[in-house]
């Protein structure tokens, strides 16, 4: 959907200011299907649902999903089920989002 895909994620041990709302949804017009969300914290994820035909397909998609969180040292919340996957990111090193978050929600999408 966006360049965002050809990017690297940035690995963050803190240190630098997460993405303030406007800076967010400017991202979120770049990947398709997110949506934002804040914890009782007030810190901002991204999230969204995928679904599937059964469970073998919600399966090869998570383990997808996992090779390129290991490539990208990049870790995203993961559920999955029959039928489903549900994938949350954050960069929990500055309790928000940053462009690492998008560019591997942009990678996920490519799935």
């Amino acid at each position: 959907m966006s360049d965002l895909a050809d990017k690297k994620c940035i690995p963050c041990e803190g240190g630098i200011p997460s993405f303030n709302i406007e800076e967010i949804h400017k991202y979120l017009k770049k990947v398709d299907g997110w949506d934002v969300n804040s914890d009782d914290k007030k810190d901002y994820y991204i999230i969204k649902d995928f679904k599937f035909s059964n469970f073998l397909e919600s399966q090869f998609f998570v383990n997808k999903v996992g090779e390129i969180a290991e490539q990208e040292g990049h870790h995203p919340d993961i559920w999955f089920g029959w039928g489903y996957a549900k994938i949350k990111i954050q960069t929990h090193a500055i309790n928000g989002l940053h462009e690492s978050d998008f560019v591997l929600a942009a990678k996920i999408d490519k799935i």
